[in-house]
């Protein structure tokens, strides 16, 4: 008695019997492996992919039809298609990957310029704040970076409010013409 032909072997596949699929396994892994591993490369995805034509051949079986070709070639079909989606998908979420990366190191890199930015100009300030009177200095921190009102400064002073405000406007006029903004 001949041994039975892949096409044999896949009608039983259909038909759920398990030891018919494993000599079809037998029969055609080596071949299924050495195109997946053609297009894919990387030998543990190929793997992957293997395993996951035999799990679309145990499937589909029944959808094997003898009159339009042969069994193996259906099985180089379903694996021809199976590894170039892997290698598509795989193309796809690297350059995912590298789009991402790219935004976010164009993100990082403009907040660490933001960064330096606000640090210098926080410097400049600062610079400009120590050029005016001890008294601007005092009613301006307190006001700006104190987050006190002027009537607030004036009690924490012991000064009258019209002297905070205008230690305040002169204060400012000066860090205006010091820093050059209009």
């Amino acid at each position: 008695m001949a041994p039975p032909t892949h096409e044999d072997l896949i009608r039983l596949v259909a038909l759920g019997d398990e030891a018919a699929f494993e000599a079809l396994y037998d029969a055609v892994s080596p071949r299924v492996f050495g195109l997946v591993r053609r297009i894919v490369r990387d030998p543990a995805q190929s793997q992957e992919v293997a395993q996951e034509i035999f799990v679309d051949v145990w499937q589909q079986a029944a959808r094997f039809d003898a009159d339009r070709g042969r069994a193996i070639s259906w099985i180089l079909v379903i694996a021809h298609r199976r590894a170039v989606d892997r290698v598509r998908a795989s193309q796809a979420s690297t350059e995912r990957d590298l789009r991402q990366g790219i935004k976010e190191f164009q993100e990082s890199y403009d907040d660490v310029e933001d960064t330096v930015e606000a640090m210098l100009e926080s410097e400049r300030v600062h610079k400009a704040l120590e050029s005016l009177t001890p008294a601007q200095q005092e009613a301006i921190r307190l006001a700006y970076y104190g987050g006190y009102t002027h009537q607030e400064v004036a009690d924490l002073l012991k000064v009258p409010v019209g002297t905070v405000k205008t230690r305040i406007r002169d204060g400012m006029i000066r860090l205006r013409d010091r820093l050059g903004v209009a």
